[in-house]
């Protein structure tokens, strides 16, 4: 039995809206940050939580302190979704108009100005592998990874299109300790905090 375009497209529809159900009946129940992607879902444990979230803390207050008034680095809910893509991702930080925050639902991706993610130690790889593929599949213009495991980071920019969808053409690597540019502004990236060892107590490396 053959199947036309448009009833795939139907049955696609059918399973991202059981995912998204299930996905937002898990809010608040279990820990970490569940999140819909090409592959299906994803469980982010996103620990450990307090060096992870004194990150995106600083990263907020240095973005707003050099962007204008009328632009917010949110952290939060709601997610950012894109129902014919599939895709339903909530970034650490979200650049964004507050004007583009207004109304109810989720957030149009294509109002993104840039999204921001620390990566997670327990899966690093939905942050570098797997948001590298959506992000640009949703249309957000900026991507910047900034991983404390290694105190490294990079910034994704230049969408163009490939024989496996959009994808990103630039990328700007940085350490630790260097200045960098998110879009149209550049932050200080000295004093980010590192992961620490869970059995010895020391930083995985010093901080910078």
């Amino acid at each position: 039995m053959t199947t036309a375009p448009g009833d795939a497209r139907q049955n696609a529809s059918h399973v991202y809206r059981a995912m998204r159900d299930f996905v937002q009946s898990m809010d608040d129940t279990l820990p970490g940050r569940f999140e819909i992607t090409k592959q299906g879902i994803v469980h982010d444990m996103v620990a450990p939580v307090k060096q992870h979230e004194l990150t995106v803390l600083r990263l907020r207050k240095r973005l707003e302190k050099v962007m204008p008034e009328e632009i917010v680095a949110h952290t939060g809910g709601p997610d950012v979704e894109g129902e014919p893509e599939g895709i339903m991702r909530r970034p650490d930080v979200m650049v964004i108009a507050e004007g583009d925050m207004e109304g109810d639902g989720t957030f149009d991706p294509r109002t993104l100005v840039a999204a921001v993610e620390i990566v997670s130690r327990p899966n690093p790889d939905n942050d570098w592998v797997g948001k590298t593929r959506d992000y640009p599949l949703l249309g957000v213009p900026v991507y910047a990874v900034f991983d404390p495991r290694a105190g490294t980071g990079a910034v994704f920019t230049d969408i163009h299109p490939t024989p496996d969808g959009p994808r990103y053409a630039t990328r700007k690597d940085f350490v630790y300790g260097e200045d960098v540019t998110i879009g149209d502004w550049t932050i200080p990236t000295d004093g980010l905090h590192r992961y620490r060892d869970e059995e010895s107590g020391q930083a995985s490396a010093a901080s910078g």
